[in-house]
């Protein structure tokens, strides 16, 4: 199974030629956090795959220890500050859990923006590459950049119009997703991922935005019985970030921050777009099966939820703007760069 997995990655050394090689001792020990039970698709066929490639290409000098579900102590959104603070080696976390610090960022979590995850993804990388690193990306080493597929929403009642989402209580990820669907009239409400099965069990929220691959890890599907999907462009979508503490990456020796930098940066950043793409066929049968109300808009009633979201990210524009972060270019690199990233 770990070849297959590396074999569809294609990034990093071949398994096969690390079988002849000799045996090193360890050398460093990389303790990776994150928010998910181990099981769940991210840790479990995003992270693991790239913590054994780390391992194997280093010839088991690096050993990744991995905790999942914030098993080092903390919240979600103090993931990023624990990278910084060598309070972890390795994180993943999502960037809107700490709205307002990676303003950058956010230009891919517009709504309507994302087509494929994977071409998104890419362009996250890229424009980080030219933008970001130096700013909103300057106090840790970023590993890997993506956004999810198309978000859906998830409730305890039909939502086929904005207009529906009146009064209903919304467990949203980003600063931009709560904006936009307290624009739409929801009461949405910031919230990591983790706190989304009580907040829905005990009537604090209606329901939560979430793409579907992660539904059958919350088991959203038993406690709500309707999903919106969008066609086309993804109503919404949340970027990730996946980072290492830059004081440890650094006092890496040169061969070992190559085996880092093999499976790390563009690549490694699209496959993880485009597996957590795949894994919401999955999430979505798991609805399915139990006979909840999908509801799937046509293009036509898509194009009005568009009309509805315009000023959002018109005033994120503005937003940017007003504070030198030049959110015109910003948007229009990050359109350009996702068309140009496209399958054909």
């Amino acid at each position: 199974m770990t070849m297959t997995r590396r074999a569809a990655l294609g990034f990093g050394t071949a398994l096969g030629l690390l079988a002849a090689a000799p045996a090193f001792a360890q050398e460093v020990t990389l303790r990776l956090h994150q928010f998910l039970p181990a099981q769940a698709n991210v840790p479990a066929h995003i992270l693991d795959v790239w913590a054994d490639a780390v391992e194997a290409d280093s010839e088991g000098r690096i050993k990744v220890e991995r905790y999942p579900a914030m098993q080092l102590g903390g919240t979600p959104p103090e993931l990023i500050d624990q990278a910084i603070d060598g309070v972890a080696d390795v994180i993943w976390t999502v960037a809107g859990y700490t709205p307002g610090r990676f303003p950058q960022v956010e230009v891919f979590e517009q709504p309507f923006i994302s087509p494929d995850a994977e071409a998104t993804s890419r362009a996250f990388w890229t424009l980080a590459e030219e933008r970001m690193m130096d700013t909103d990306f300057a106090a840790f080493t970023p590993l890997g950049l993506w956004v999810h597929g198309p978000g859906v929403i998830h409730t305890n009642v039909p939502v086929e119009e904005a207009s529906d989402l009146e009064g209903v209580s919304l467990r949203a990820p980003t600063r931009m997703t709560t904006t936009l669907f307290t624009e739409l009239g929801a009461s949405a409400i910031g919230m990591p991922v983790p706190a989304v099965p009580e907040s829905v069990s005990r009537g604090v929220i209606d329901g939560a935005v979430i793409p579907w691959e992660v539904v059958p890890a919350l088991k959203l599907q038993e406690l709500v019985d309707n999903h919106t999907e969008f066609p086309g462009n993804a109503l919404y979508t949340t970027a990730f970030i996946f980072a290492m503490n830059s004081d440890v990456y650094n006092g890496l020796p040169d061969d070992l921050k190559a085996v880092i930098d093999a499976n790390s940066g563009l690549e490694f950043s699209a496959f993880a777009g485009r597996t957590m793409q795949e894994y919401d066929a999955p999430g979505r049968a798991s609805a399915e099966e139990l006979g909840n109300n999908i509801i799937s808009l046509t293009e036509e009633q898509a194009a009005t939820w568009m009309v509805a979201s315009d000023g959002v990210t018109a005033a994120w524009v503005a937003e940017m703007d007003e504070a030198g972060l030049d959110g015109t270019g910003l948007l229009a690199e990050a359109q350009r760069l996702i068309a140009e990233n496209m399958p054909e």
